[in-house]
Parts: structure tokens; sequence; C-alpha cells
């Protein structure tokens, strides 16, 4: 592995133990023990991925990730105590694209580091061997700059709710399982996140609706999602 993590978490020990682990797999770690320090050196500096804790002097980490999603879609790992379903389902829908439940061991911490980093790796290989365009209706996906325009308004999504809308807009014919979802944008095996996609397409659903009447996901009973049928 070889990129850029900024680790924002308040505790030394686990700051340290966080940026050691990563070091030794040949990460560039930065440091920031706060959410305004966290900040400054997102703003300051360029990161390939993000490890934010949420309970922080100065600012929350809930309110940084708003902060972050304000102008980037870099991958977001959250660790917490927090363990209960609704408090992760909650922190997805904001924005994270990983969750990672205090204490956690240093082995699982690098695999979850590595699948986000191979979701950067196979996005660019898989830009650069197809059409950086997608387009259906009045929406244009950008593969190579992982943007969604409508009528040439930028929508704002989360990399999870972007991956779904590549997925639809690649098999524009095809009704695709909440299993097929769930391992394509996330890239882990599925366990029954029902919950986690029902939210995330709702999501979807309604950031479209502020720019346009179209349809564009249906829903398959029984099956899943696929991209709406065009009149």
């Amino acid at each position: 592995m070889d990129a850029r993590i900024l680790i924002v978490e308040d505790d030394a020990n686990i700051n340290n133990l966080v940026c050691e682990t990563l070091t030794k797999q040949g990460l560039t770690c930065t440091q920031a023990f706060s959410g305004t320090e966290g900040l400054l050196n997102f703003k300051t500096s360029e990161f390939d991925l993000v490890i934010l804790d949420l309970m922080m002097p100065g600012m929350s980490g809930e309110d940084l990730i708003k902060k972050i999603r304000e102008t980037s879609k870099i991958p977001v790992i959250i660790t917490s105590a927090k363990s209960d379903l609704d408090s992760r389902i909650d922190l997805l829908s904001s924005g994270a694209d990983d969750y990672l439940v205090k204490p956690f061991d240093v082995k699982e911490l690098i695999a979850r580091v590595s699948v986000q980093l191979r979701h950067i790796s196979d996005a660019q290989d898989s830009s650069s061997a197809a059409d950086d365009k997608l387009e259906y209706k009045s929406m244009v996906l950008n593969r190579s700059t992982f943007e969604v325009f409508i009528k040439g308004q930028e929508v704002k999504l989360t990399r999870q709710e972007y991956k779904i809308l590549e997925l639809f807009m690649l098999y524009p014919t095809k009704v695709f399982s909440k299993q097929e979802i769930f391992e394509y944008a996330w890239d882990e095996y599925y366990i029954g996140e029902d919950k986690t996609i029902n939210v995330h397409i709702s999501n979807l659903r309604t950031k479209i609706k502020k720019f346009t009447e179209e349809e564009f996901i249906d829903t398959v009973w029984g099956i899943g999602f696929r991209l709406a049928k065009q009149a």
C-alpha cells in the first residue's frame, strides 16, 4: 500500500497505535488530535483516506464528516465505541464509508483500510478502461472525477450512493439484488444489511428529486432495484 492517511483521534494512545500500524504498512500518516485540527489538516493537505473518531474536543466527528463531504468524496472510516446498528446506519447515511467499533484489532483496521484504498484503485482502473461518462435521461455520471450532474447541476453524493448509481448506469437493463448492490458499493460480503441498502436508495431518490421529477430508480419487489425504464 502507498497512500496518505489523515488520523483524527483525541486519544493519544489510539492515535499513535493507528499511526504506527499503518506506517508499518507503507502508508504516510498525518495525526490530528481534535476535530478542529483535523479540519485544518484536511483543508491544507492532500489525503487518500481519513480515519475519524466521533467524540472529540473542538469539533465532533459527526460535524467534521459533514465539512469533509461539502467538498470531497474521500473515503472516511469512523472509529467509535458506539456499536448499535442505528448509529452505524446513521453515520453511513451521513457520508461515512466504513465503521470500526472500539476496541478494534489492528489486523481488522489494516483490512478495512486496504478495502477502501482498493476502491480507489479499482475506480481509477475502471475509469481508464471504460468511457469516462455514463449518460441516462438528464443525468451524466463522470467516472474520472466521480461527479454526477442532472441538467448541468452537480448532485452531491456519498461514495456508496455514487457506486450504487454507477452500477445501475453501467447495466441499465439489469435488476440487481440487495446483495449485489452491497457487495459492489461496499466491497464487503453481504450479511443481510437490508436497512442499509434501503436507506441509501431512499437518500439517492431524495437527492435526485431536488433536480428533476424524472424517476431514475425502480423497485422490483421481491428481487431488488434497477435503473428506471425510459419512457
